[in-house]
């Protein structure tokens, strides 16, 4: 069976759900499917079952259809570290910072990274879903495209090109980016789908005609808007997200860092009735919150001191505030941060806000691990990915508390314990059965939308 590529016509077209949905619906026909991204760009990771990081969306989709998570899914990611630079990410492991202009020299050494991954994830599954990044034709870098282009063609791949409708301009999108490939990778292309179609889908109809009989491409389904709400890719995408606050009876605020990572960490809040999520950039704000939490950073010098120029430090140093910080929000709330090895920052000691005692030491060698841990009396899986070392993983004084762990709040338990104490009304959720309800409604709906035959046909055909 071929294996299966997700190009876009853009970025943000919708190549993540999609890549996720043809995943688990391959998978619920019997097909021995697997989620792949040669490389990604993202702050935001999860801990692998074999102890590596990779990009949120092929974690969720791994996790989705009950399959071990795998670096080799993800073999390449990139964070950011400073201006035109990222920290690389290889095989799950970090092994060094580049800039731009470096990476796309050395690209040549990257591709057998990516090759090994593809082919020994084949050996164990029928089909590789492979996710694409931004648009696959970009002229001048075709040649240093390794999510799309150069997976295409190493590994014969069939292609579903993912148009955005709602961007505008769908018909010069598709065939602009067909014919802009190389003829080799067109005769691979088994169709497009048309992604989030608002409005009456019969106003489209003659759309279909002209892409098929016009352009010569199938369209293998036409998708109205729908919002999975689960695995958001960047923080964009999750800052933007509009809830239904009108049961709502706590107000949390969210610090908009400016390198916000591990923001999927905030998902069982934004679907938490009881709750309204604030993503907040103004001192200000915070004062109208119940909750403020000081999430995970990416670069956690250069956002201490971000906080500073905006005016949170007196709200963050107040004992009366409720806080919650984790992972480089918890590192702040200590005395003094120490770089010696310059792992985030030139500068070698930074104050922190000083709510705990002692030093974080930042060490070269990451912390990348999932486990249990006791937060509260309670005991909660969870996941660690930072370079700062203090002697607890978990702090509590007063009214803050501070955890180098992810995933808290997808506890139920531990959730409602914090909560309850804000508003002793909070009655909370169950949050693993909203999220088997969410999947299995996109897919559903994923499924109504598109030939998945059709698909299937085209994937098993010689």
């Amino acid at each position: 069976m071929h294996s299966l590529s997700i190009f876009g016509t853009s970025s943000d077209a919708g190549k993540s759900t999609l890549s996720f949905a043809l995943t688990y619906l391959l998978h619920q026909r019997g097909i021995n499917a697997v989620p792949f991204k040669a490389q990604n760009v993202s702050n935001n990771s999860q801990v692998t079952d074999d102890g590596g990081e990779i990009a949120i969306p092929q974690f969720f989709a791994a996790e989705a259809i009950g399959i071990p998570t795998s670096v080799l899914m993800n073999p390449i990611l990139l964070k950011s570290a400073g201006e035109s630079k990222a920290h690389m990410i290889l095989n799950g492991k970090s092994v060094a910072q580049k800039d731009v202009w470096e990476y796309y020299r050395d690209i040549d050494t990257l591709k057998p990274i990516v090759k090994a991954a593809f082919n020994t994830l084949k050996e164990e599954y029928e089909c590789i879903v492979a996710e694409g990044a931004g648009s696959p034709v970009e002229l001048n870098l075709m040649d240093k495209d390794l999510s799309n282009i150069y997976v295409a063609k190493e590994f014969h791949t069939k292609i579903i090109i993912v148009a955005d409708i709602e961007r505008g301009g769908v018909f010069a999108s598709i065939y602009g980016v067909y014919n802009l490939l190389p003829k080799k990778l067109q005769k691979n292309v088994i169709g497009v789908i048309i992604n989030k179609f608002c409005g009456d889908m019969r106003l489209f109809d003659e759309g279909v005609s002209i892409i098929e009989k016009d352009f010569g491409i199938k369209v293998l389904g036409v998708v109205p808007y729908k919002p999975l709400n689960l695995g958001f890719e960047d923080a964009q995408s999750l800052i933007n997200y509009k809830q239904d606050t009108k049961a709502s009876i706590i107000t949390v605020g969210v610090i908009q860092l400016p390198h916000l990572s591990n923001f999927t960490d905030f998902e069982p809040l934004i679907a938490d009735k009881e709750i309204a999520l604030r993503f907040i950039s103004n001192a200000v704000e915070a004062y109208s919150c119940d909750l403020i939490i000081l999430p995970g950073s990416k670069r956690v010098i250069d956002d201490l001191a971000w906080l500073r120029a905006n005016g949170f430090e007196k709200i963050l140093t107040s004992k009366k505030t409720n806080i919650i910080a984790i992972c480089g929000g918890y590192e702040m709330m200590f005395e003094h941060l120490i770089d010696k090895d310059s792992v985030e920052s030139e500068k070698t000691i930074t104050a922190g806000f000083g709510r705990f005692k002692g030093n974080v030491i930042f060490q070269k060698e990451k912390t990348v691990k999932k486990g249990y841990y006791n937060h509260r009396g309670i005991i909660t899986p969870g996941y660690e990915i930072h370079n700062g070392i203090t002697k607890k993983n978990a702090k509590k004084k007063k009214n803050l508390y501070g955890t180098f762990v992810h995933g808290i709040f997808e506890n139920d338990a531990l959730r409602l314990k914090i909560f309850n104490k804000i508003n002793p009304s909070y009655k909370g959720y169950n949050f693993q059965d909203f999220k088997t309800k969410t999947i299995e409604d996109f897919t559903n709906h994923i499924d109504k939308h598109i030939d998945m035959n059709y698909i299937i046909k085209e994937l098993q055909r010689n």
